[in-house]
Formats: structure tokens, C-alpha cells, sequence
């Protein structure tokens, strides 16, 4: 164990080497030896200079220093102290800042101009290319690169880097990252060539459940500049060239197609076009790259046909296939990915189809196709991305040699942050298939599906978001996708339903999903998000980068409470009540989504969403508007204390109180009973403290009443599964959180178990005796992984504390569970626990790092201080 700070980053990403912004943001962790510190030194050596020192409290800052300019390299590292002593110094930190708007002095080129007939989807990819000539190799070069479409670069033949789909999918009119590469030793005397391949991406190709075309624009292009030395550098201007690449189609949702026989060197060439996009100034994100993190080699192979092979690679995930046997000249390889094989052991994708009332269905693909050169080239299709853990590979003529096959898994290269096991193995799978399901759509920003929509959507996030920190560190990631959830937002501060939004809803207000915009669960995200990193990571700058947006929403919110009202409270009374005024019910919101509804002999849902859209679309959500409502303001209050806004606390705080007490009046009786008498609605209110104390344990007995009404099976739907079972105990009621955690026939998380999902489903029914519905990756469920860690485990960050500087550990044993362990790195370092029933005694065990205090508290309500580093307590069971 350390005697010194270790673990000192940046908020950036970088390939080979970090790379920041002007003011990154600077963490580590505490000595995990030696005592707690208040107080950090931070010495910095910037571009070589003498040694500069600045103070910290806590273990993160903003860049402490005069902001840096670009290229420069940075040194730095920390030592914790207080008044009379100090920690040993960490190990030195090094980065380097990238280049900065007013330093670019490349110019946009963009193939020459693009063929409208051919539809998203069908367009080819381009290559840019320019020549250079070296006398001497220079000590130190980089590149600086970014694109509209998707770009890969190539020196001299050698892939540059090992970043994918650069540079990232964002809000395009407003936000453009850039990256870096050390390209020193791909250099060579005499003739060097640097080209770009270049596709739609996220920019200009399909996009969503239809495929719809992105709306960013219609001009591909790429900006670079390599900088060769101090003073030599090779621009994007017009003595570059473009020409016709060897990908013959490139769609990040339908797939790729490569023709290997195509040498893009021989063929025909033509000036590039200059200073065709409009784009904003390249910066530099605080979310680490997208990568290929790891390699899957089949799991079982099955020849169902001569020349047809199904691959079962044991994992759903996102990525692609790498292929090193093409066979002959000639021959064509046809690729189809998919989460699901049917009952004849063909891939089956029709789960996947989209369909709109009145239009043609929509059929789900993801194909790549190679035709190989007959050399022993590699087909890797870094184009595309697919949701898959099954491929069905297609070729004539050829045979197939197993050993060339590998699974590709790509998403943002997240550093893993937390772990679980117990004696229940099952528990143990679903949390790991829940790890799996949100990597698999961490794929440069939070999706929905790695494979129908790929959307970010917010509700989703906002749903997760808590889990999401127990797994990983999110931190940068997170900061990447609000920089377009803020860009997105409409002109009166709705929040966009998913970000970046391609369908650009601020500047096209005509369209449905633009009146749909702002929905309660969803919106909800600007503000709860933020709140969670800085929770978790006590990041001050995820707050104030989103305060404005933030309350730009509630406030929002708050006035269309106070000015419309839902046509049946204007049916009820031609004149609002007093509390109405604090009723949010007069715009659109999603509500309590995917609800368990009864369903027809052919699997299809009977709710009202399927049979009567207008009515489900028209009904009434005050309840959930509402609620949501009083948790984002009583939020808003709380982050306006943390950025030292005692006004707007106080602002926001009433707003929070007033909107409860309307929830109150209007949605709950004086028994306890919610006006809607859902699972959901009771879940909604205990969890945010909306039900009065003295009415508590009537809601929570209602609650209990329902689950047991339907067969004890749950029928919350998306926005409350979450809080279930946390509300289930602490109101009480532990052993039916366990029967309901551990149930195995549907709605159930088990049932997903013991259908062999490898991720989480969006249907609870993912698959059936009818085969497969919906997506079969879908994480926000797996919210429930949460609940493993603090109450299974019951490890839990103090009320009020931030960054984990307090800890209360409150194991919660059940379902016939004998131990569990488990494990959680933040900011302050590594906390373990673990406990142990047999006996009738329950004996817990606890590391802690020497910057975090913490409690046990047993099942019977003792209380026990953590007294040192390594602790165990013990206790004979009794009841509480």
C-alpha cells in the first residue's frame, strides 16, 4: 500500500498518449497508507518551465495554473498534508495539450462532390491523401485530426493509433472533437504518405430504429495537421487529393462492404474541395476513446449448409468480426450479425424490424461483406459497429477456417470500478450480464440498443446513471454525452428525448418528436445526471457545466405547470385549484414506459400504447410529471448549495416543497392510496419523499397488497423498476424484495437467467416460446445491479456525503443467501466488503482507505464504527 497519491488523471481521452483542453480537470486518489489528509499540493512542470505549485482540497480541481497553450506537455504530481505533516510526493503525471481553435490553421477538404442519388446507407467511403518528403526524421511528431463522417488515418500504410470511429458521434453544429497521435516512428527518409479514409458516420449516414438519414449535413470532410518538429508541420489544403476507397459501402448501422481487389492507389485521383463544411472549431473531449477492448474467438461453430456457417461467440456485445481467411481471388464473404438464433439454428433478426402505422416495415440488417485479393490480408470492418453474439457467414466456393475468426468487442475503453459475488450464482450472472449490457451501449455515448435505435436516449441514462458509477468510472463519459444534451436543448429548455439529437428538434419545432421533447423521466436527465457524478466523483465541474441548462429546464417545467393544464382537470373545473398551478400535466411525457401488459397469442403487447396510440399519448401523467418535478427542483436546491447559490437554493427549494405538497393534494389520499393505485406510482413517491411520514407505511403496505395481487411478480415499468426492491426494504419488507429479485417466471430478472441472456432485455419476455421480441440488450433494467451493491452487499455512500468520504455499510442478508463481497474504487481508493451468515451469526469484514469513515449497521439496527484500515464485526442475529 501506498504512502503516497496515486492514480493522478486528467479528464481526457487520448490513443498513445493523453491529450487535453486548455483547463483539464485534475484527479487522484488519497494515500492509501499513512492517515487522511485535508489538503493537496499539486506541482506542475508546463512546457519545460521551473516547477509551479498550487493547493487543492479534496482529490480534484480544475486546472489550478494559467491555462495552457497547445502542444504543450505537462508534468505534474501531488503530495497530501495537512497543517503539520505530508505525504510522500505520487509518481510524476505527464500529457500533453492538444491544438486549439485559434492555432489550426488547416483548412477543411472534402472529396469532390457527393453523388445524392445513392442513398444513406449505399454510399462509398474516400480517401484524402497527401505526399511529403523528409531529409531528416524529426525528434517528435503529431498528428491533429478531425472529421465530419468517420475517419481513419494511414502513414506510410500503417494504421495511425488505436482509437475507432473518430471522432465520435456529437451534437455536430455545436461540438467537433479532435484527436492527437504520436506518429514519431511510423516516419520514414525520403517519400511519407498520409491518408484519411472517410465515411457518413453518425454525420451524414443512417441513424435510429428507421434509419433515418442524419441531418448534421451533407459535406464530408476532414481537417488535419501534422506536425513535424517545431516548426514544420503538412496542412489539409488544396495540394491534397482525393480518390475512391476500396469500401464500396460504409453505414455505422447496416454494415460495411469492402472489395480488396480495389487498389485505391491505381485508381483515378482529383483535387480535393476546399472550405465546404461548416463546423465548429475542433475541442477536446473528456471521455476516454473508443476502442477495441477485447477479442472473442467463437464458441460453438455449426455448418448448416455447404458455405454457411452459424457463430455463436457466447457474448452479446457491440463490435464486429475480424476475418484473416478471405479465400481465394474473388471470393465474396457476406456477414449478418444478430442477438438471436431461432429454433432452426439460422440467425433470426425480425425481433428487430421496425414498423410505423401506414408505412412499409422497416427490416433490421447488419451486414459487412469482403471480397478478398487472394493475398493474406484481414478484413476488419472499423466502419460500422454491430450489436451481436451471433454472426452467420455466407461464401461459394470457398472453405472456412475457424481459427481466422475472432469477435472484435468495441465500446469507450471505461475503466472498471466496481465488483459483487454472493453464494447465489444466478445473482452473480445478472450482474454480470448487466455489466455486459452497458458496455455493449457505451459505445462513445450512452445508448438505448447497440443494434434497433442506437440512441442516446436520456431516460435511459437518467435510469442507470447510478449504477452506472457502481461499475465504472463514468466520469468523462458522461461530461462527453451532457455536452450534447446541452447543445440539443430546444429554445425554451426542453431537453431533447435522446442526444446527440440527429433530427436536430431545436431548429425543426414542426416535428412530433420536437412536441415531445421535455418529458418528464427523460428531460429530467440534465439535472439528475450532473447530481449523481458529482455524488459519486464530487465533480463540482459536472455541476456548473450544466447549471444553466439545468435550470433553464425546470424553470420550463415549472411554467408550463403553472400555465396548462391536462384537458381532463379543464373537463373537472373551468378554473385551476390553488395547487394545480404546481400540477405538471399540460405537456407531453412518456410516463411510466414498458409497463408489463398482458399479451395477444402472437406475442404482441395489448396495452394501450399497441392498440390505441392516440389515447395512450392523450392520458393523463400528472402523477409522474409531477413527481419528477419536485425531485429535480428539491436536486436543483441542493446542487445550488454546492455552487454556493444560496438564493437559487432557497428558490428551488421552495418550488420542490410547494410541488410536493400539490402532488399530495391531488394524487394521494388521506388512506394513504395513490389517485392511479399502481406498483409504480407507490414505488414513485416513497422513493422520492413525497408521501408524508404518518402515511408512510400505508403506501408501502398498498404497495405490498398490489405485488402480491399479481401473483408476487412486479408490473413497475421503466422509470420506478429501479427503486422497487430499495423501497421494498427500507420500508420493511425484505423478504419480498428477495422473492421478487430471485423470482424465475416472467416479469423476473431470473427468467432472463434461465433463457441464457448474456445482457439485458427491453422485454421482460425477451424471448418466448414465440421466439425473440424487441432488443435483447437493452440495460436499463439492470438498474437492479445497483440494489446488489447497496443492499446485498450493502455498501452505501453516507446521505450526505460526497466522493466517498463517508461510507455506511448495511448489509441486508436474504433469499437464503449465506454471503457476499464485493468492492468499490473511489475517489478517496478501494473499499471492500464482505460478510458471512452461518451459525446465526453475521460477521462482516471491511477495508477501507484511510480518507473515507464509515459505520456497519446490522440487520438489528446496531451500529458499529469502522475503527482502522482492515475491521471485522460480528453479531448474532436477532430481530430488528
Amino acid at each position: 500500500m501506498t504512502t503516497a497519491p496515486y492514480d493522478l488523471r486528467i479528464d481526457a481521452g487520448g490513443d498513445a498518449f493523453l491529450t487535453s483542453g486548455p483547463t483539464p480537470c485534475l484527479s487522484w486518489r488519497p494515500p492509501a497508507k499513512g492517515g487522511s489528509f485535508p489538503s493537496t499540493r499539486i506541482e506542475a512542470v508546463i512546457g519545460g518551465g521551473i516547477p509551479q505549485t498550487r493547493t487543492a482540497e479534496g482529490s480534484g480541481t480544475y486546472w489550478p495554473f494559467p491555462a495552457l497553450t497547445s502542444g504543450q506537455r505537462v508534468r505534474w504530481r501531488v503530495q497530501a498534508h495537512d497543517s503539520d505533516t505530508a505525504s510522500a510526493w505520487s509518481d510524476w503525471h505527464a500529457f500533453e495539450a492538444g491544438l486549439f481553435a485559434e492555432d489550426w490553421t488547416a483548412r477543411w477538404i472534402t472529396p469532390p462532390a457527393a453523388d445524392f442519388t445513392i442513398p444513406a446507407g449505399q454510399r462509398p467511403g474516400h480517401e484524402l491523401y497527401a505526399t511529403f518528403p523528409l531529409v531528416e526524421l524529426p525528434p517528435r511528431a503529431r498528428l491533429y485530426a478531425t472529421a465530419t463522417g468517420v475517419y481513419e488515418a494511414f502513414l506510410n500504410g500503417q494504421r495511425i493509433g488505436n482509437s475507432e470511429l473518430t471522432p465520435g458521434t456529437t451534437s455536430y453544429d455545436e461540438t467537433l472533437y479532435a484527436q492527437a497521435y504520436d506518429v514519431t516512428a511510423l516516419l520514414q527518409p525520403g517519400e511519407n504518405c498520409l491518408v484519411f479514409v472517410l465515411t457518413d458516420g453518425w454525420f451524414w449516414g443512417q441513424v435510429g430504429a428507421h434509419r433515418s438519414e442524419g441531418s448534421w449535413g451533407e459535406v464530408l470532410g476532414v481537417r488535419a495537421e501534422l506536425h513535424l518538429g517545431p516548426t514544420t508541420k503538412l496542412i489539409t489544403d488544396e495540394t491534397w487529393q482525393a480518390r475512391t476507397s476500396n469500401i464500396t459501402r460504409a453505414s455505422l448501422m447496416e454494415g460495411q462492404t469492402t472489395d480488396l481487389r480495389l487498389d485505391p492507389s491505381a485508381t483515378p485521383s482529383a483535387p480535393v474541395l476546399l472550405d465546404q463544411v461548416l463546423a465548429p472549431a475542433p475541442s477536446w473531449s473528456p471521455a476516454p476513446p473508443t476502442r477495441v477492448v477485447q477479442r472473442l474467438s467463437p464458441r460453438v461453430i455449426t455448418e448448416r449448409a455447404p458455405g454457411e456457417w452459424v457463430i455463436d461467440f457466447g457474448q452479446n456485445a457491440s463490435g464486429w468480426l475480424r476475418l484473416s481467411d478471405l479465400g481465394p481471388a474473388g471470393t465474396l464473404t457476406t456477414i449478418d450479425y444478430g442477438e438471436y438464433v431461432g429454433p432452426d439454428g439460422d440467425l433470426d433478426t425480425t425481433h428487430l424490424d421496425s414498423v410505423r402505422p401506414g408505412e412499409d416495415t422497416c427490416v433490421f440488417i447488419q451486414r459487412d461483406e469482403v471480397i478478398s485479393d487472394g493475398t493474406d490480408g484481414v478484413f476488419e470492418p472499423r466502419h460500422t459497429v454491430h450489436g451481436f453474439r451471433y454472426a452467420r457467414l455466407r461464401r461459394d466456393g470457398a472453405p472456412l477456417d475457424p481459427a481466422s475468426i475472432q469477435m472484435q468487442v468495441v465500446h469507450t475503453d471505461l475503466v472498471p470500478t466496481g465488483a459483487f459475488e454472493c453464494s447465489d450464482d444466478d445473482l452473480n450472472k445478472l450482474h454480470e450480464i448487466t455489466r455486459w449490457s452497458f458496455l455493449g451501449n457505451a459505445v462513445d455515448v450512452p445508448t438505448d440498443c447497440p443494434t434497433r435505435e442506437r440512441l442516446g436516449w436520456t431516460g435511459d441514462y437518467q435510469v442507470f446513471a447510478p449504477t452506472a458509477t457502481r461499475l465504472f468510472d463514468v466520469l468523462g463519459f458522461t461530461r462527453k454525452w451532457l455536452q450534447s444534451v446541452r447543445d440539443d436543448q430546444l429554445p425554451d429548455g426542453r431537453i431533447a428525448s435522446f442526444s446527440p439529437d440527429h433530427r436536430r428538434l431545436k431548429t425543426n419545432l414542426a416535428q412530433q418528436m420536437a412536441m415531445m421533447a421535455g418529458s418528464a423521466g427523460w428531460a429530467d436527465a440534465i439535472v439528475y445526471v450532473p447530481w449523481e457524478m458529482y455524488r459519486a466523483y464530487g465533480s463540482v465541474a459536472t455541476l456548473g457545466e450544466n447549471w444553466q441548462a439545468m435550470t433553464r429546464f425546470v424553470d420550463w417545467a415549472a411554467e408550463t405547470a403553472a400555465t396548462k393544464r391536462h384537458h381532463t382537470r379543464r373537463e373537472r373545473s373551468a378554473d385551476p385549484a390553488p395547487h394545480e398551478q404546481f400540477i405538471w400535466d399540460g405537456s407531453f411525457h412518456w410516463g411510466e414506459w414498458l409497463e408489463p401488459v398482458s399479451k395477444a397469442a402472437g406475442g404482441t403487447r395489448v396495452g394501450a400504447m399497441q392498440t390505441n396510440p392516440s389515447v395512450w399519448f392523450m392520458a393523463d401523467k400528472g402523477e409522474v410529471g409531477t413527481a419528477y418535478l419536485h425531485r429535480s427542483a428539491a436536486t436543483c436546491a441542493k446542487i445550488a448549495e454546492a455552487l454556493g447559490r444560496p438564493e437559487d437554493a432557497a428558490r428551488y427549494a421552495t418550488l420542490a416543497e410547494n410541488t410536493r405538497d400539490a402532488w399530495c393534494t391531488e394524487f394521494l389520499a388521506a388512506d394513504g392510496r395513490t389517485a392511479t393505485d399502481t406498483q409504480a406510482a407507490y414505488v414513485r413517491a416513497l422513493a422520492f419523499g413525497l408521501i408524508p411520514d404518518r402515511l408512510r407505511e400505508a403506501a408501502a403496505a398498498r404497495l405490498v397488497e398490489l405485488i402480491r395481487a399479481n401473483d408476487t411478480h412486479l408490473s413497475t415499468g421503466f422509470l420506478s423498476t429501479a427503486f422497487l426492491l430499495p423501497v421494498l426494504v427500507d420500508a420493511g419488507h425484505t423478504d419480498l424484495a428477495y422473492e421478487l429479485l430471485l423470482r424465475r417466471t416472467p416479469p423476473s430478472w431470473l427468467y432472463m437467467i434461465d433463457h441464457d441472456a448474456t445482457t439485458i432485455w427491453e422485454d421482460w419476455e425477451g424471448i418466448d416460446e414465440q421466439g425473440a421480441h424487441d432488443s435483447l440488450n437493452h440495460y436499463s433494467k439492470g438498474a437492479v445491479a445497483e440494489f446488489l451493491h447497496t443492499h446485498v452487499l450493502g455498501l452505501r455512500q453516507a446521505e450526505d456525503s460526497v466522493a466517498w468520504t463517508q461510507a455506511i455499510i448495511v448489509p441486508v442478508p436474504g433469499g437464503g443467501l449465506t454471503w457476499a463481497k464485493g468492492e468499490h474504487l473511489t475517489p478517496q481508493g478501494l473499499i471492500r466488503v464482505e460478510w458471512q451468515q452461518a451459525a446465526g451469526e453475521l460477521t462482516v469484514n471491511v477495508e477501507l482507505p484511510p480518507a473515507t469513515e464509515a459505520t456497519v449497521i446490522f440487520p438489528d439496527g446496531t451500529g458499529m464504527p469502522v475503527t482502522g484500515p482492515a475491521w471485522r464485526g460480528s453479531i448474532r442475529n436477532r430481530t430488528p
